[in-house]
């Protein structure tokens, strides 16, 4: 009866001291998280980010050939499709014949002003000479003036006769008609030289209108160029390729992303932290990286900003709270979270971009 007595207080005692080891364990996890969680914060909701630049053709045009493949590292400036210039590199000839044109009229215009400042000095010269004869003609004048007042008052005296009289009088006018026409030759000339200055003038002004012109063809010139240039799409950075979504042949539009190229020079991580946990977290605090992709590795980061606004407020469709529907839901804010000495930590090299991480942040 003893020994059936002494069996139940045995299961007793190894009860007690299981329920004991739990209580104790269990109290001592609750002690170590709330310990932690006084100097930490963690999320899950994070993921590895990185610069991914799309390549987009300026021109429209059929691909000529694809120069690479799936997943290639690309150095910058590398070819990556070339288009078919053919109708490119027509619009150039007709540029550069357009501005080989405008040159001629340019040379057209030059040789016009030149004749025409040519024939203001012929003119010049000519009303000089008009000039000059001007002066002996009024001499003339002057001279038979003279010489018809000395003959009238001796006519009067009759100690002439009426016939040397008449050839003084003829010689007076006919000295005053020879002024008279050179005067109006001068007149001429005149006005021939203020034409031929115009003129002048005019071909000056199209010389610069032609200029003009060049400058516009030459820009014309450049463009078919820079057009021309833009059949060859280059890598913009250093990176890796993402799916080649072409083939040659097909058609692609200017401004028609064709695949993108993720930047291998910069990663980091934006951690969606609650709101609720931001109270103690501040730029420059050290930060624990782990990657799913490497279980039990931790990489060293820190806290470099903070999203002005939370992810729902960037969302396609933000929540208005005005709608009268208003439920209070717990908003996250991005994180940004960059590593320390990428060189000295080989993993960082590894990460891509969409890679699912947990973030630990150091408070104190």
């Amino acid at each position: 009866m003893e020994t059936q007595n002494q069996a139940p207080k045995k299961k007793n005692s190894t009860f007690i001291i299981v329920l004991a080891v739990l209580v104790i364990g269990g109290g001592a996890f609750g002690i170590t998280k709330y310990i932690h969680a006084q100097h930490h914060e963690e999320t899950d909701n994070a993921q590895v980010e990185a610069n991914v630049s799309p390549v987009i053709p300026r021109v429209t045009g059929y691909v000529k050939e694809v120069r690479v493949k799936d997943n290639q590292r690309v150095k910058k400036g590398d070819t990556l499709v070339i288009l078919d210039d053919r109708d490119l590199q027509i619009k150039l000839e007709q540029a550069e014949a357009a501005l080989a044109a405008s040159e001629v009229q340019v040379s057209v215009a030059t040789a016009n002003t030149t004749a025409a400042r040519s024939n203001i000095a012929s003119s010049s010269a000519n009303i000089g000479a008009v000039d000059a004869q001007i002066k002996a003609a009024e001499v003339n004048v002057w001279r038979a003036n003279q010489d018809y007042e000395r003959y009238n008052n001796l006519i009067k005296d009759h100690s002439i006769t009426q016939q040397q009289y008449e050839q003084a009088l003829a010689t007076k006018q006919t000295a005053e008609r020879q002024l008279k026409v050179l005067q109006e030759q001068k007149e001429v000339a005149a006005r021939q030289t203020n034409a031929v200055g115009s003129q002048a003038n005019a071909t000056a002004e199209s010389i610069n209108a032609a200029k003009a012109i060049i400058k516009e063809r030459q820009a014309e010139v450049d463009n078919a160029k820079l057009q021309l240039s833009y059949t060859i799409i280059l890598a913009p950075e250093d990176g890796e390729l993402s799916k080649i979504y072409v083939q040659p042949g097909q058609l692609v539009q200017a401004g028609q992303s064709l695949f993108s190229v993720v930047l291998s020079n910069d990663v980091w991580v934006v951690a969606n932290f609650k709101e609720t946990q931001l109270d103690k977290m501040k730029l420059g605090q050290e930060v624990e990286v782990h990657v799913d992709a490497f279980p039990g590795k931790s990489l060293k980061a820190k806290v470099t900003s903070f999203s002005p606004a939370t992810g729902a407020r960037f969302a396609l469709l933000p929540p208005d709270n005005a709608s009268g529907n208003f439920v209070k839901v717990v908003q996250r804010l991005p994180v940004k979270i960059e590593f320390e000495n990428p060189n000295s930590q080989p993993e960082v090299k590894q990460l891509r971009p969409g890679m699912n991480v947990v973030v630990d942040v150091h408070l104190d």
